[in-house]
């Protein structure tokens, strides 16, 4: 089995399912980085750029809030 034959491919999700996962990896990410050996916090990060790289893929025109670009920090 190789690190891509773990988890279901993310194309395969339904959105439900996508969000669900990244939410699940954006709650065990700090956990996966100060305790993970290396490896494990390998294929966590591998795991989770493949879902981020889905989810953009599945929405290239996203909202993006204004307060987020650099013109918006200024702003503040």
């Amino acid at each position: 089995m190789t690190s891509r034959d773990l988890g279901v491919a993310p194309g395969d999700l339904s959105d439900d399912d996508l969000f669900r996962e990244l939410g699940h990896l954006y709650e065990t990410r700090l956990d996966a980085l100060r305790h993970a050996a290396d490896q494990a916090y390998g294929e966590h990060t591998r795991r989770m750029n493949e879902l981020e790289a889905e989810y953009l893929r599945r929405r290239p025109g996203r909202e993006i809030d204004p307060e987020r670009l650099r013109d918006g920090a200024r702003a503040r």
